[in-house]
């Protein structure tokens, strides 16, 4: 009977395993912690409350100026998207409001650019949270609220507003 002598694998070596796995571990921390970044845009600057008359400012008129959009109160900067958003793109007329119904309708339809969501459909409500949710949430940064959001129609502070609920929104930042 022939021996053959024995064959030692270079990889067995314990420590090339550890290293291995390390650098796995590394890879797939790195891999998940850039999932979780891209779940919420991070606000460059403070967040802050806006009244219609400032929103206004922001609908992408003025070169060189922020724009912003409001969907369910929420006040989201949507300059990264210009090519939809700035003056004379097709989504312009969504821009330096808030147009929550526009959006739960997908209308652009002079009428339906307001806040309102009185008479809106279950299937209108669902699509509305959907694209908030997943498209707007997750594709631009937070900048603000509109005092809707926050306020009552007589001024009184809404009890359903939960700004720590809200993305990237530090109470004691901003406010």
């Amino acid at each position: 009977m022939t021996t053959f002598p024995r064959q030692t694998r270079p990889n067995n070596d314990p420590t090339m395993s550890t290293a291995r796995v390390f650098v796995l571990l590394i890879v797939l921390s790195a891999t998940l912690a850039e999932d979780i970044k891209l779940k919420y845009k991070p606000s460059t600057k403070p967040v802050r409350l806006f009244t219609e008359e400032e929103l206004k400012r922001y609908d992408g008129s003025e070169e060189g100026q922020p724009i912003y959009m409001a969907i369910k109160g929420v006040v989201f900067d949507v300059t990264k998207g210009k090519e939809f958003y700035g003056k004379d793109a097709p989504y312009n007329a969504l821009v330096g409001k808030d147009s929550t119904r526009a959006v739960a309708k997908m209308s652009l339809d002079p009428a339906d650019l307001t806040s309102d969501t009185t008479g809106l459909t279950k299937e209108q409500l669902e699509s509305l949270e959907s694209v908030f949710e997943e498209t707007y949430k997750t594709k631009y940064p937070i900048v603000g609220y509109t005092a809707s959001r926050i306020l009552n129609v007589d001024g009184s502070p809404n009890e359903a507003f939960k700004p720590e609920d809200q993305p990237h929104f530090q109470i004691k930042d901003e406010f």
